[in-house]
């Protein structure tokens, strides 16, 4: 029970780690991100690619913050199912995009990348959690 609270600590401190190392790059991003508004738009019927990538953003830092502030988050079983749900290269506009512009933006594309890393590193935090909650009768 220990090893596992030692790791969750870890994984916590590491989670927290990134999550500020993705706010801090965030400001380096909108030169890249104001060419992706103009040459990405979007349609009436789907989001722009800048709409796919804030609405990830949001979700997934909103978690990473969630656990910062209060080592938790609440509803952890939807959090949990919300995470495995939030894949960014799942996401069709993301992926399509990353695909096709390879090597165009890479702060974006790496941002990207870290920010999947983020994700997977809360969703194996809560995903440990999950599993020391005591099974009620």
């Amino acid at each position: 029970m220990a090893q596992v609270q030692d790791k969750l600590k870890v994984q916590r401190e590491y989670a927290i780690q990134l999550l500020h190392q993705l706010t801090d790059e965030y400001a380096i991003l909108k030169p890249e991100m104001n060419q992706i508004s103009g040459q990405y738009p979007g349609s009436d019927d789907e989001f722009a690619v800048l709409e796919e990538f804030e609405l990830l953003i949001v979700s997934i830092c909103g978690y990473a913050n969630q656990i910062q502030a209060i080592g938790s988050v609440k509803h952890l079983d939807s959090a949990i199912a919300h995470l495995q749900q939030l894949q960014v290269f799942a996401n069709s506009t993301i992926a399509q995009f990353y695909s096709e512009t390879r090597g165009h933006y890479p702060k974006v594309q790496s941002y990207l990348q870290m920010l999947d890393y983020l994700r997977l590193l809360t969703l194996e935090y809560l995903q440990m959690q999950q599993t020391m909650q005591p099974v009620s009768a």
